[in-house]
């Protein structure tokens, strides 16, 4: 019975909300139906994905304003997830708005409709008992394809809720003979013409290897080519050169007889791929970019370019002279079955009474990093002072361009109920939209003494982070691993650049590491208080701009407390730590089992 009404007040509200639309003369494309469903005689349709229509933030404010479209079943108000999204309004309207906050507002916008659609087709779905395979296996953790599957213009692997890190795709293939090149793509989603987030292109007239990146805006990127050339020679990517220094050896004579250099190619051992010798290749995403081992040998890496991730990516290209065996992708990102099986009631968020807390611990979080939530539930967010509600933790989450992780997205938060949506994609470079929605929450929505940031792969020790608070001033206060003396990054190319135009000093105020700091209820207030007003500007690097805004908040009371703490680890792990930071959800697993049966503050390797 529940199923049926919560069905039936999605199916009235898109009523409303298509008729809202038809008043305004945004009229809903009717090109596609969903399951041929009509409601009161009128037909339902999906939005056409040539021509979007976009919502306005106005449709979006009245969509999810209503309790009933959430789910008439939440017990717990504070629970919603779309609490801050309407009050983040008056913060992305800005005339001096980050430079990607439009294009992150409209693709939310239209990831929105296609959710909206998709939310009622499964609640027709389950309330009729017929909920079918497609809507419940969103996100499969193994895709491959073998022979017959491989040949055509269709991508070789379709890859429906993106990469993450860990995750690797593998290519089995022998070069034509007769081939100049062949190129492997992972195509994105997002944009009338799909960005291409990694041009992997292997010439064997030079030979080289070549790494780029696409977008219909900006066109091909800064490439990375191998062998490699001028001062890019020392760069490397967690850890790993740009280029393998054997290929980097090679050394061709000039000749005009293009034969000979092919010959050449063919038998040059540096040379990572040779015509007409199958070989295996594994495209793998690191933290810091991708990487290409052939047969065992690492040979390229590439970092990953801003609003290019390999959250992105949605399908695997290959074309070119090139008779591919097989492919296939592992580790890619998979959630639990939310909308069907049940929830350990120890996992859900417990229910607020609304009074004020002593911790607000907001989780910077990505769409499809599932595993990482998970990992966060069953391990530090299982703490005493999270259960009994000293401490509530609430991920921060903004929208993803594909439907598919919306929907999964969507069932997280109705099962768990710690999620806070955000009205924009999730770029890097509106983190510190997140930074001013969580002082929102914990101000506005869940009143908290002190606002911890974090992100989805950190570890967090809550009793000894509130021990150590105990001690600490309860007003003008910012804690955690603090720079005092730091200068903005001015290499292009990086993903930390800044022009002088954007910071024009030479040096930032102090600011905390991104990974953990806390900040007191009054600094938040402040912060929120100054954006709407529009006193504080805004800055794409989350964790400095914080540190901006403390400054001019100090310039008001003149006693803002800095607190260094060198337990905050923003890189790694140390033993006797409060904060460790780039931990796998197998390694957080592994440092809560250490502290739970062995009481031990140790690191796991």
């Amino acid at each position: 019975m529940r199923n049926w009404s919560v069905g039936i007040s999605v199916m009235v509200l898109t009523l409303i909300f298509i008729i809202r639309y038809e008043q305004s003369d945004h009229k809903l494309p009717t090109n596609h139906t969903v399951d041929d469903a009509s409601i009161e005689g009128e037909s339902v349709q999906e939005p056409a994905k040539k021509k979007p229509h976009f919502m306005t933030l106005e449709d979006l404010d009245y969509l999810f304003s209503n309790k009933r479209f959430y789910g008439e079943e939440e017990d717990d108000e504070l629970n919603n997830g779309f609490l801050v999204w309407s009050r983040m309004r008056p913060f992305i309207e800005r005339p001096d708005a980050l430079p990607e906050t439009a294009q992150g507002i409209e693709e939310a916008t239209l990831a929105m409709k296609d959710l909206v659609f998709l939310i009622y087709k499964e609640k027709r779905a389950s309330s009729s008992d017929m909920v079918s395979k497609e809507i419940r296996r969103n996100c499969p953790g193994f895709v491959a394809a073998f022979d017959g599957d491989l040949s055509g213009l269709r991508p070789v692997l379709e890859l429906p809720c993106g990469l993450i890190e860990g995750s690797s795709i593998t290519l089995v293939g022998i070069p034509d003979v007769h081939s100049r090149s062949f190129q492997v793509q992972l195509v994105g989603s997002g944009e009338a013409r799909r960005p291409i987030i990694l041009c992997y292109n292997v010439n064997f007239s030079k030979p080289f290897l070549v790494q780029n990146t696409w977008t219909e805006k900006l066109g091909w990127g800064n490439e990375v080519r191998c062998p490699l050339h001028g001062l890019v020679k020392n760069q490397i990517v967690d850890d790993l050169p740009l280029c393998n220094e054997q290929t980097d050896r090679i050394v061709l004579e000039e000749s005009s007889n293009e034969d000979a250099v092919m010959d050449l190619v063919i038998g040059n051992a540096d040379f990572p791929f040779l015509k007409g010798s199958p070989f295996t290749a594994t495209l793998w995403t690191g933290l810091e970019g991708f990487h290409m081992t052939v047969n065992g040998r690492h040979e390229t890496s590439f970092a990953y370019k801003e609003k290019l991730g390999p959250w992105l990516v949605s399908a695997v290209k290959v074309s070119g002279g090139l008779k591919l065996l097989s492919a296939s992708a592992t580790r890619l990102p998979v959630t639990d079955d939310h909308a069907f099986l049940p929830i350990e009631e120890k996992l859900k968020a417990p229910p607020l009474s609304g009074t004020r807390i002593a911790l607000l611990v907001g989780v910077f979080s990505t769409g499809n990093n599932f595993k990482r939530r998970m990992a966060l539930r069953r391990t530090w967010m299982q703490y005493e002072a999270v259960r009994s509600r000293k401490v509530a933790v609430r991920f921060i989450i903004g929208l993803h361009t594909n439907v598919k992780v919306n929907l999964e997205m969507w069932r997280e938060a109705k099962a768990y109920g710690d999620i806070q949506f955000m009205p924009f994609v999730d770029y890097y470079g509106l983190l510190s939209l997140k930074t001013v929605a969580l002082c929102i929450l914990g101000t506005k929505v869940i009143p908290a003494k002190y606002i911890m940031k974090t992100d989805d792969d950190a570890f967090v020790r809550i009793d000894e982070l509130l021990s150590s608070l105990q001690e600490k001033p309860s007003n003008a206060l910012l804690y955690g691993l603090i720079s005092f003396d730091s200068s903005p990054d001015r290499e292009q190319g990086s993903k930390w650049y800044i022009r002088k135009e954007e910071w024009p000093l030479d040096s930032y105020p102090p600011w905390a590491h991104g990974p953990g700091y806390i900040i007191s209820h009054d600094i938040a207030k402040f912060v929120v208080k100054s954006h709407r007003q529009r006193d504080l500007r805004l800055f794409k690097l989350e964790d400095v701009a914080m540190g901006m805004w403390i400054q001019q908040y100090n310039h008001i009371v003149e006693r803002v407390t800095y607190i260094n703490d060198k337990r905050f680890h923003n890189s790694g792990c140390k033993s006797n730590y409060i904060l460790v930071h780039y931990q796998t959800p197998r390694l957080i697993l592994c440092l809560w089992e250490k502290l739970q049966k062995e009481s031990q503050i140790v690191c796991c390797q």
